[in-house]
């Protein structure tokens, strides 16, 4: 999954984003329905928090990786979590929090195993967000990986197994990898094999008493109200709705 070309610049991104916005006011109950399918598990901020988002393209959402400080515009993307950190930013403004965004396109597990020192461990997150899932299994649906659901689930384990043991204390937050049938890439052929990847990270969140968003779910229910291509170019890449979406769904696993 490689990240898709920017068809507008930032300053045509926040000039729409009041269209993205609105779309998930109106649909308030969206993210929380689907979050209330589980106990959800809510995540503490503390003062000077370090909030690092992890991930493939979605989460890097043309990012400038050149650009490394916290709470950096261009630093951060135009994606989902460019918007949760506008929010989390404009909430908390006494807590002081530091955020990080260094997903990379086109990412599967191990490859984010590959950085993870640089771009995790150094770092040093009280709160790590990973969505990860859709490359591990598109890219091996196109043939140009040789990973299976096995593999997924053993990398992620690996993953997180040595990330507790360098920060015992971090906070985990795991996104469930989703595709909206219909629009473009993503057709009947990904199901319901893909249906697994979902399964194996709300397991894998269950494991490591992760708070866990069910993207799949809300990008579900999305649809009773608008088309799939309405929230994502591609089904899978958000559009600007999509990643509002998300954003307000991960807010709701912040606790108030």
């Amino acid at each position: 999954m490689e990240q898709q070309p920017n068809s507008s610049n930032r300053r045509a991104f926040i000039r729409n984003l009041s269209l993205g916005s609105l779309a998930a006011i109106s649909l308030p109950n969206i993210a929380t329905a689907a979050a209330g399918e589980m106990k959800a598990k809510k995540v503490t901020l503390k003062k000077d928090a370090v909030i690092l988002f992890q991930g493939d393209s979605i989460t890097d959402a043309g990012r400038k990786r050149d650009q490394n400080e916290a709470n950096s515009t261009s630093a951060l993307g135009n994606g989902y979590a460019y918007l949760t950190a506008a929010a989390l930013l404009k909430e908390f403004p006494e807590k002081n929090l530091k955020i990080y965004n260094k997903g990379i396109s086109g990412n599967k597990v191990y490859q984010l195993a590959e950085r993870w020192d640089a771009d995790c461990l150094q770092i040093k997150p009280d709160v790590l967000s990973i969505l990860i899932g859709v490359n591990d299994y598109w890219h091996m649906l196109n043939g140009n990986y040789n990973g299976t659901i096995k593999t997924y689930r053993d990398d992620f384990t690996a993953l997180l197994e040595r990330t507790k043991q360098q920060l015992p204390d971090v906070q985990l937050i795991i996104g469930e990898p989703f595709a909206v049938n219909g629009v473009k890439a993503v057709t009947d052929k990904w199901f319901p094999a893909f249906d697994e990847y979902r399964a194996a990270a709300r397991e894998i969140a269950t494991k490591f008493n992760a708070a866990f968003i069910p993207y799949q779910s809300i990008y579900d229910k999305a649809q009773q109200s608008a088309p799939g291509s309405y929230w994502t170019g591609d089904g899978v890449h958000p559009a600007i709705a999509g990643a509002s979406l998300m954003a307000a769904s991960w807010m709701d696993v912040i606790k108030k």
